[in-house]
């Protein structure tokens, strides 16, 4: 069965999406788009001439018309972040770029998954919710999932256990009020504020400091920035992982960015919490039990993106 992926963008994100996305034999049909088509010319005739070690897949340079039978569409496009700048700085700008691809891609993958990867996401997701006719379930903001996979990532080295043996989540916004529900968050089915008096080992372990892991968390972005310039390979791992869930007939749960619709007494913004993903989208909202504390926490981040929202030109 063929499974089409059209990317959006050929930076440093777009390209490396599409990478992954071959080398692990994700999609069978790869479209890549670019204002810029000699780099996607160039990036998708770099990823083709490694297939012959890959599983079987055609990937190529085209423009929106190409699109055309999709199943999933990924937005990639739009400035990136540089050193020192917030995501929501990048608003407007990312805004106005997206509201111009949107009719043009959306004309010819008509029954495609949106996936927004740009930022800033969330604010992104909810403009793709209001520009197009697309049905809510078929627009996903990739959210926190990153920030649930840097989570897992420190808490794993923290306590030496695979990464598979963490379940923790990143809530709200992807930026600066993002938070963890600590709530929810275990290891091997228990609880992680239990976990570190439940382990006999010789290793001396130091209890582990929430506030410290969501700085870490927060700030891993810019410092990855700083430091070489960009984010890309998490971030498309991520991504890939949704498009192995949408093209999945099981469903997955996962911290994507979606339309609020009441859930927790939010409306009308788009963040992350919990929604099940499979084929063709969003199957349903998984509406977690929370603290007070962090049902204020997941409201301060809706009303942070909401501000923003308000200042935008849509």
């Amino acid at each position: 069965m063929s499974k089409k992926v059209t990317i959006i963008g050929t930076g440093n994100v777009g390209s490396t999406i599409a990478y992954t996305l071959a080398v692990n034999g994700i999609a069978s049909e790869i479209v890549i788009i670019d204002i810029n088509q000699k780099k996607a010319l160039g990036e998708a005739l770099d990823i083709r001439q490694g297939i012959p070690f890959c599983p079987p897949a055609s990937i190529y340079a085209g423009d929106f018309s190409d699109a055309a039978g999709s199943d999933i569409v990924i937005l990639t496009s739009g400035l990136p972040r540089k050193p020192g700048q917030s995501r929501l700085d990048l608003a407007q700008t990312n805004v106005d770029i997206t509201k111009q691809i949107i009719p043009k891609v959306t004309k010819y993958a008509t029954e495609a998954v949106y996936v927004v990867v740009s930022n800033p996401v969330d604010i992104l997701t909810y403009v793709f919710n209001k520009v197009s006719d697309l049905p809510q379930e078929r627009i996903i903001g990739s959210g926190t999932i990153l920030d649930t996979a840097r989570l897992r990532s420190r808490l794993s080295e923290y306590y030496k256990i695979s990464q598979q043996n963490v379940h923790a989540y990143v809530f709200g916004e992807h930026g600066d009020t993002s938070f963890v529900p600590w709530s929810l968050a275990n290891i091997s089915s228990i609880a992680i504020d239990k976990y570190h008096e439940c382990l006999k080992s010789n290793r001396i372990i130091p209890k582990l400091e929430f506030a410290e892991v969501e700085d870490y968390i927060r700030k891993s972005g810019a410092k990855i920035i700083d430091r070489k310039g960009a984010t890309y390979y998490a971030v498309s791992v991520s991504v890939c992982h949704i498009c192995k869930c949408l093209f999945n007939s099981i469903e997955t749960s996962l911290t994507v960015s979606t339309m609020m619709n009441g859930e927790y007494g939010i409306d009308d913004v788009c963040l992350s919490t919990l929604s099940t993903v499979g084929k063709g989208g969003i199957k349903g909202r998984i509406e977690t039990p929370l603290t007070d504390d962090e049902l204020k926490l997941l409201h301060k981040s809706a009303d942070a993106l909401k501000n923003v929202i308000s200042n935008l030109t849509i």
